[in-house]
């Protein structure tokens, strides 16, 4: 499996659109802001700034050569390719690994992201015409049919899942055992969690 990341890309999207709405405004407040309603919003702008970092922008799936990376908005859990026991989707990506449970925050299975691809699934199979005339539905090559049908009912989450599952089943042959998997908290997210937190004291003091 080539690098990369598995991520909601709507949400990467609208998470870099408020970084670069931030920090227009960052900008402004330090230049023409003035004490102590400038630091009120500078407060008020760090707190969501590190709201989208953490939720937007941070989570992802990444598979590595000896595991499974899933990035949460606070914490980082390794999930050894061995160590995979069945990775299935409800709402989320869901991996277990003998007692534990991994719940991936991103990418998702939305209701309205399953009712689109069900209704994908119509489109694979159209209606043929029984009368003397020829239908108006727009006709599709056998390829496109093709590529619609196995997609079918699927989400992005769902085609995520199945990545995965094909990797850990590759990577899981030889005789070496299993190591569990590990839970730590992510320094970016904890450090950008204590910045916002610091200019939310510094305006309490200052106001």
């Amino acid at each position: 499996m080539k690098p990369q990341v598995f991520r909601s890309k709507t949400a990467w999207f609208l998470g870099w659109v408020w970084m670069a709405f931030a920090a227009f405004n960052g900008v402004d407040l330090i230049l023409h802001g003035r004490i102590p309603s400038a630091m009120v919003a500078g407060a008020v702008l760090a707190v969501l700034t590190a709201a989208v970092f953490v939720g937007c922008l941070r989570p992802g799936i990444l598979p590595q050569e000896d595991g499974i990376l899933v990035r949460n908005p606070l914490r980082n859990v390794f999930v050894p390719w061995k160590a995979v026991d069945n990775i299935h989707v409800s709402h989320a990506i869901i991996i277990e690994s003998g007692d534990g449970v991994v719940r991936c925050w991103t990418p998702q299975a939305s209701a309205r992201e399953r009712a689109k691809a069900v209704r994908r699934g119509a489109v694979a199979t159209p209606a043929k015409s029984s009368g003397r005339y020829p239908s108006s539905t727009p006709q599709i090559s056998r390829s496109e049919e093709a590529a619609l049908k196995a997609m079918a009912g699927r989400t992005h989450a769902d085609w995520v899942a199945q990545q995965l599952t094909e990797e850990a089943e590759k990577k899981s042959r030889g005789p070496e055992p299993a190591r569990p998997l590990t839970t730590t908290w992510s320094p970016t997210a904890l450090t950008a969690l204590a910045a916002a937190l610091s200019f939310v004291i510094a305006a309490l003091i200052v106001a």
